[in-house]
C-alpha cells in the first residue's frame, strides 16, 4: 500500500470514528437522481428538494417535463435558484435521453462497464463529471467517486490532492486513494465534515477529528478554500 492510501486508510477511520458509517438508501431511479443532481448545483439539499417534488408533483413524468413549456418548468424549480439555467439543462438532457433511448430512462446502463456508463452519461448536455459519479454511484450502484465543493475543500485541505488540482481532476485521483466499497461513506464524512468545521471561511479547526492529520490545521500555510 502507497503511504498517499495507507495515509486516506487513516483518514477514513478517523471519520467513521467521528461520524459513523453513513446509512444511505436511495430508491431513486438513475433519472430522478441525474435531475435532483441537476437541481443541486449551487443550492443547498433543502432547496434541491424542494424543487424536485414541486417539479414532480406538477409533471406527472419525465415526459411532461420535456412536452413542458420552459417557463412552466422554470416556475417549478424556482426554490432551487437558477431556473433560467436549469430548465432549459434539464429539458435537453431529457430530449437528449428520449432521442437516444426512445423513452426516458437509463436503466439500461445498470451493469455496464464504469467507464462506458460515465461516457455516456457525460455525454449528456451540461452533465460533469460529479453529476455522473452521482448518478453512477447512489443510484446504479457502479464505483464512482463524486467530488463537490466540500469534499474539494476539505481534500485539499487533508493534503490528500494537491492545491492546485481541479475537482474535475480530483475525481479519478480521489478514487485511487480508496476503495470501491469505501466511496459513499468517505464522501458523504468529508460533506459532513465540510459542513459542520472544515468551513470555507474560519474553520473550527481545534474540533476537527482529523486535526492530527491535517497540513491546514497544523498550521500549515493557508490553502486556498
Amino acid at each position: 500500500m502507497s503511504s498517499a492510501r495507507a495515509r486516506a486508510q487513516k483518514i477514513i477511520l478517523r471519520l467513521q470514528a467521528a461520524y459513523g458509517t453513513p446509512a444511505w438508501k436511495s430508491n431513486a431511479s438513475p433519472v430522478d437522481e441525474l435531475i435532483s443532481t441537476i437541481l443541486s448545483q449551487n443550492t443547498n439539499d433543502a432547496n434541491r428538494d424542494r424543487a424536485f417534488r414541486a417539479l414532480k408533483n406538477k409533471f406527472p413524468g419525465w415526459e411532461q417535463v420535456l412536452a413542458a413549456p420552459t417557463e412552466d418548468v422554470i416556475a417549478a424549480i424556482r426554490p432551487a435558484g437558477l431556473g433560467p439555467q436549469k430548465g432549459p439543462r434539464i429539458q435537453s438532457v431529457l430530449d437528449t435521453i428520449q432521442k437516444e433511448r426512445g423513452r426516458i430512462e437509463l436503466d439500461f446502463l445498470r451493469g455496464r462497464p464504469p467507464a462506458e456508463v460515465r461516457g455516456w452519461l457525460r455525454a449528456l448536455p451540461g452533465v460533469g463529471p460529479k453529476t455522473a459519479a452521482i448518478v453512477m454511484l447512489f443510484a446504479l450502484g457502479l464505483p464512482a467517486f463524486p467530488v463537490d465543493t466540500h469534499v474539494h475543500r476539505t481534500a485539499v485541505r487533508l493534503g490528500l490532492i494537491p492545491p492546485q488540482m481541479t475537482a474535475d481532476a480530483a475525481h479519478e485521483h480521489l478514487a485511487g486513494l480508496f476503495d470501491p466499497d469505501q466511496y459513499a461513506a468517505v464522501h458523504l464524512n468529508l460533506i459532513r465534515l465540510g459542513r459542520e468545521v472544515c468551513h470555507p471561511r474560519n474553520p473550527d479547526c481545534p474540533h476537527c477529528p482529523l486535526r492530527r492529520l491535517c497540513p491546514y490545521a497544523r498550521g500549515h500555510p493557508p490553502l486556498p478554500s
